[in-house]
Order: structure tokens, then C-alpha cells, then sequence
């Protein structure tokens, strides 16, 4: 046993020490164009990134759409400009910790401060007024059922949804199947340091992680707010996806959420769903958005 951390910790100086010397890697032209063309918002002091395109004019349908862990608003770029012909404004943010936005450290991260900055940034814009419809996936998902808790409530200055569209994100903790890497990084123990700073992107920190743990603990209050809302609620579903494993998740899904319609794309789709199915993703979403 102490030859095998002795072996562990050889492999991991030398990894360490080239990591810390080695400048980030630059903007691929897509990644810069993507920037270039966002914005940023500041919320309680931090840079917030953000896009926000113009599209139908006339129409009065508007499309916020909130991505995944561990990556960002580019996620949506494949789709982007087929939402563009479909509503008048389609809009995008990187969540704290995430993408372009700030970074900030020590911090203690959570779905419910996300909420409130998609929140902030529809103020910002000035839509806090109008009726939106979410696109969501993985962890965007359940920032969009804080949210939805948030619209059910009535509270004052909260959102007005019109609909929620989620995909591929653990909805339920008891069928969320977390990579070794994010349990590792979770959960902590001898390899988590390690493995936080060798990573490519800070958002595989601890803190950031926690968000699981934030799924189980208020799982009555998430779940809750999508059994118990009225608004019509999509499922896009890459069946392949090992995080929320094919056939349990999506028959804890129906069960209960009966109301709910379900979209299953080809049997090769996995968790990335709007990457690795581009068009398939966007005409069940079409299909949803233009059924109602």
C-alpha cells in the first residue's frame, strides 16, 4: 500500500510542477468570435458574459437558455442560429465560475446564487416582465427548477415562464450516476488538490461540485416545482447519456412527471445532446415550442 502512494505522488510532482509552468492554452477563432461578440453584465461586483441575439422581428417570443457542467454558453452554438429564426431575442449566459465569467475563489457556489444572476440579468436587459421560455441542460436544469420554484411561489420580481425545455441533466439524484472525476473532486481526500489543479478548467473545483449535493438536499423543492407547475415542461434526451442511464431515468421521469412530453433522440446521443445532434435537438424543440 505505501509503494502505491509512493508511486502516486512521483507521477504527480513532476505533473504538477510542468502544470503551473505552462501558460492557458489560446482562444481557438470560434471560442474569440463567441466572445467578441457577447457582453458582460456585473452582478454584486462580478463580470457576468453574456449573449443576447436579435432575431424575428416582430415576434414576441423570447428563448433563455441555461448550459451544463463543467462547460458554458458556447455549448449552444450549433443551435444558435436556428433559434434566431424562431424567436426575437435568444439569450445565453456563462453561470459564475463558468466560461467567461469571473472566477472568484474562495467562494461558496450555489443554484440558488445562479438563479439569482439569470434573475439580475433579465433585469439588466429589461425583461424581467416578460414571459420566457427556458432551455436548459445537466446543471442549468437545475437552475431552471430553482427558478420554476421561484415563478410558482409569485414572488415579487421573479420571473414570468412561459415554458421549460430541460435535457440530459440528473433531475433526480437517485439516478444521477456522477464520473469518477466529479466524485473525486466532490468528495475530496488525497487526489482532490491534485486532481483541481491539473485540470484544464477551475470549474472541476470542489466548490462547483457541490452542486450535487445541492440536489439532494432540496430534491423535495426542485422536484416539487416541476410536478406541481402548469406551464408546459419538454424532456430532449440523449439515451446513451451515462450520467442519467437509460432505462431508469426516464422511467422515474414519467412516473412523475406524467404531463410532461419526452423527446428521445437516436440511440447513439449521449449527454451533450445539442453537440452531438445538432438538428435532431433543434426539431424537437421546435416541436415542443410550436405545439402550444
Amino acid at each position: 500500500m505505501r509503494e502505491w502512494w509512493v508511486q502516486v505522488g512521483l507521477l504527480a510532482v513532476p505533473l504538477l510542477a510542468a502544470y503551473l509552468h505552462i501558460p492557458p492554452p489560446q482562444l481557438s477563432p470560434a471560442l474569440h468570435s463567441w466572445k467578441s461578440s457577447g457582453k458582460f453584465f456585473t452582478y454584486k461586483g462580478l463580470r457576468i458574459f453574456y449573449q443576447d441575439s436579435v432575431g424575428v422581428v416582430g415576434s414576441p417570443e423570447i428563448v433563455v437558455l441555461l448550459h451544463g457542467f463543467p462547460t458554458s454558453s458556447y455549448d449552444w452554438y450549433k443551435i444558435w442560429e436556428g433559434l434566431t429564426l424562431r424567436f426575437h431575442r435568444v439569450i445565453a449566459l456563462d453561470f459564475l465560475g463558468f466560461g467567461f465569467s469571473d472566477k472568484p475563489r474562495p467562494h461558496h457556489y450555489s443554484i440558488f446564487e445562479q438563479a439569482s444572476i439569470v434573475e439580475a440579468l433579465l433585469r439588466h436587459l429589461g425583461l424581467q416582465n416578460r414571459r420566457l421560455n427556458l432551455l436548459s441542460h445537466d446543471y442549468g436544469d437545475i437552475v431552471a427548477q430553482e427558478l420554476l420554484y421561484r415563478y410558482k411561489q409569485n414572488r415579487s420580481g421573479r420571473l414570468t415562464i412561459k415554458s421549460l425545455c430541460l435535457s440530459n441533466g440528473g433531475i433526480f439524484p437517485e439516478t444521477h450516476r456522477p464520473l469518477l472525476l466529479q466524485k473525486l473532486l466532490k468528495d475530496g481526500g488525497v487526489l482532490s488538490p491534485i486532481l483541481t489543479r491539473l485540470m484544464n478548467f477551475f470549474v472541476f473545483s470542489r466548490g462547483l461540485l457541490q452542486y450535487i449535493n445541492q440536489r439532494k438536499k432540496f430534491r423535495r423543492r426542485w422536484v416539487g416545482a416541476l410536478a406541481s407547475v402548469t406551464i408546459p415542461i419538454h424532456f430532449i434526451y440523449g439515451p446513451l447519456d451515462p450520467v442519467n442511464p437509460y432505462p431508469e431515468f426516464l422511467e422515474l421521469y414519467r412516473k412523475t412527471l406524467p404531463r410532461s412530453t419526452v423527446s428521445i433522440l437516436d440511440d447513439h446521443i449521449s449527454h451533450y445532446p445539442q453537440l452531438e445532434d445538432p438538428m435532431g435537438f433543434l426539431n424537437a424543440y421546435m416541436g415542443f415550442i410550436n405545439a402550444f
